[in-house]
């Protein structure tokens, strides 16, 4: 009899309802007999079964910490709880994933893997055959059957969505060995995998429109009809004695042919002398005085006839006069009637909701694109990502009060979108660098830090016993500024080439790019796919000696090419995926990986396959911090009460630590090891 197999039952008798177990007879029999071989067991030696069967470990990730920030604000003294925890036990840099990007990080960690295992490469993977992009975590499929009655369509099944993460995460093992776990939040795991341990899903969660978070904005300014920009929809109001109508955009209707959007009344009226606005939407009546933000509101959208999908959504009054601008926030799933699984068991959600109040179900709720594109204020941003801040910190309090034994795991995604949204105001290089905006948010990004040790503090003054505590990050941060345009490089190199050349350049999904006389392309971030014969869609370049002969050239010219206008290099190194990845889903990789300088970063148009005319460019946008460089250059963080053995802990370590503090070896495919 191992002492795991017991700790499994014991952990039944803790966890399960009495009524149930109660209802069967032959269970409480072989529980009387295993607890008091139990007792007899460790009675005889020293009680080791018992340390398990209590045994804990907390871990809190802070996405985006970086080594660098922290050791100076410790030595600030702004960090008295890290600077503790590291004197209890160790601080380490943690080695990230290649590349560093959060999806792929996160997935690291989770299975013990690297990407070649797991098949996570980047936020944005791509169809071979069509050359198409798509969000890499995660993919819906539709209804496989359906009837068409006129207008309507009657769907015989539910679309389904599938997590496109390979490898078991770490809590289904614990699971299966009988250890109680709860997830909150962790990146790439949406939908969540079917487990009985508590889980939220996290950064991959759509709203319900399907999208990453797309808000609404409504303004008197002039614009032509509704504007769509990127994650979010403008549209114009004009008001009649105080009073407008206009509507909120919801999901696709899948009963619906047409396939168009359901939308919901809003009607608004502001006072004619006050600042302040009275907004309906559908049987909701919100108040807002200029500069507020609303409570949650739900919003009801109706399919079909007893069909209806609810969301949620917070308000922003931004302005009443002259000009009247609201914001609506993306609409999120409703934890209490999820219109896909966001948690588990699937009452998670909605049992959290009643303890801490509605939440952020969206993976990324910070919304960036808002604030890089100016409908909202810094001021107003920093008052969203506390209030999100701020949610996180009631779960991690929900669940200290009830951690008795096993995992806990809570992840908090403020350290990321803010080093990315104001890391220009620490760094005086920066070509958006204004010494004005600096003198009001240099401070900002020290403040979060200094949060993240308060949070600290409050889970360690909660833990006094031996529970393992391990805090981390998935990456560190540097500075963004300069962007390159890897496809232009491709097709000023002759790897790449146009169907029209008179235009001079091709948009988004490569729709000038000509595949009969490509060779290279870049798609994603950080990755460099070769055009490969019976691959691709039009592939062209022969697998063997051509593709690697290709690559060679390609490596040799990147790794020397140089900014014109400072003559720094631009790329730290090329790798070609045989030689850092393992795994069966390794070919699923781009052929090349690109490895970013400091300073540098691949544009915006790199990541959806368009060729512009310039190849570099000064950042000047609100988003000026990155992490997604060479790994090498922004390693994440370790700290533990324990001391750290492993000489260069890496994210895939995590997996396996994990484990092994239960007493648990690693699975077979894990690469990683202990760091204890």
């Amino acid at each position: 009899m191992h002492f795991r197999t017991l700790i499994r039952w014991l952990n039944i008798i803790r966890t399960e309802k009495l009524d149930r177990v109660k209802k069967n007879f032959f269970v409480l029999k072989s529980l009387f007999f295993l607890t008091g071989f139990f007792i007899l067991l460790t009675s005889t030696v020293g009680g080791a079964g018992s340390d398990l069967a209590t045994k804990k470990v907390l871990v809190l990730g802070f996405d985006g910490m970086d080594p660098v920030l922290l050791r100076r604000y410790m030595g600030e003294g702004i960090m008295p709880n890290f600077k503790l925890l590291q004197e209890r036990g160790d601080f380490m840099e943690l080695v990230t994933s290649m590349p560093p990007q959060s999806p792929v990080a996160w997935s690291n960690l989770i299975t013990g893997m690297d990407p070649g295992g797991h098949g996570i490469f980047d936020f944005i993977a791509r169809e071979p055959k069509t050359y198409l992009p798509y969000l890499s975590t995660s993919k819906t499929f539709d209804a496989k059957r359906t009837i068409k009655l006129g207008d309507w369509l009657i769907p015989f099944s539910r679309a389904e969505t599938l997590l496109l993460r390979k490898g078991k995460a770490f809590w289904e093992i614990l699971e299966a060995e009988g250890i109680p776990s709860t997830v909150i939040k962790i990146p790439a795991n949406f939908p969540p995998v079917k487990a009985k341990s508590r889980t939220l899903s996290g950064m991959g969660t759509p709203d319900i429109l399907g999208s990453y978070g797309t808000f609404s904005f409504y303004t008197t300014k002039e614009i032509e009809n509704e504007q769509e920009i990127t994650s979010g929809k403008v549209l114009n109001v004009k008001f009649l004695n105080d009073t407008t109508k206009t509507e909120l955009m919801g999901p696709i209707n899948p009963f619906k042919t047409t396939q168009s959007r359901v939308r919901v009344g809003v009607d608004i009226k502001r006072d004619p002398e006050n600042h302040v606005a009275l907004i309906r939407i559908g049987k909701n009546e919100i108040l807002l005085n200029e500069g507020e933000w609303s409570d949650w509101v739900n919003v009801n959208f109706k399919l079909a006839p007893f069909q209806t999908v609810t969301g949620i959504c917070r308000l922003f009054l931004v302005s009443v006069r002259p000009d009247f601008e609201l914001y609506v926030s993306p609409i999120n799933i409703d934890p209490f009637s999820p219109t896909v699984d966001i948690s588990t068991p699937k009452s998670y959600a909605s049992e959290v909701a009643k303890e801490v109040g509605l939440f952020y179900t969206q993976g990324m709720p910070e919304d960036t694109k808002a604030l890089e594109q100016g409908y909202l204020h810094k001021d107003n941003f920093l008052e969203l990502s506390g209030f999100i801040k701020e949610q996180r910190v009631k779960m991690l309090d929900m669940e200290l009060r009830r951690f008795h034994s096993g995992l806990l795991f809570v992840y908090f995604s403020t350290t990321d979108p803010i080093q990315h949204m104001f890391w220009r105001n620490i760094d005086e290089h920066h070509p958006a660098y204004s010494f004005q905006e600096a003198s009001k948010y240099s401070h900002v990004i020290r403040n979060t830090y200094k949060d993240m040790d308060r949070i600290l503090g409050k889970a360690m003054n909660h833990i006094k016993d031996k529970t393992t505590i391990m805090v981390l990050s998935d990456h560190g941060f540097g500075s963004f500024r300069r962007y390159f345009n890897m496809n232009t490089w491709l097709k000023r190199n002759g790897y790449l080439n146009f169907i029209h050349e008179y235009k001079g350049e091709s948009g988004e999904f490569f729709e000038n790019v000509d595949f009969n006389r490509t060779k290279a392309y870049a798609l994603g971030f950080n990755g460099i796919y070769i055009n490969t014969k019976g691959r691709e869609g039009t592939g062209i370049v022969l697998e063997g000696n051509e593709r690697e002969m290709l690559l060679e050239e390609i490596i040799r010219k990147l790794e020397v090419e140089r900014d014109p206008t400072n003559g720094y290099l631009i790329i730290k190194k090329a790798y070609k995926k045989e030689d850092i990845y393992s795994g069966k889903y390794r070919n699923d990789a781009p052929d090349l990986v690109i490895g970013y300088n400091r300073g540098y970063r691949a544009s915006w148009e790199t990541a959806l396959g368009k060729v512009p005319n310039e190849l570099l460019g000064d950042n000047m946008k609100e988003w000026s911090g990155t992490h997604l460089g060479d790994n090498s250059l922004v390693p994440g963080i370790i700290l533990s009460n324990r001391k750290i053995r492993k000489e260069d802990p890496a994210l895939y370590d995590i997996a396996p630590t994990i484990l092994a503090e239960f007493g648990i070896k690693k699975e077979k495919e894990m690469v990683g090891n202990t760091i204890f």
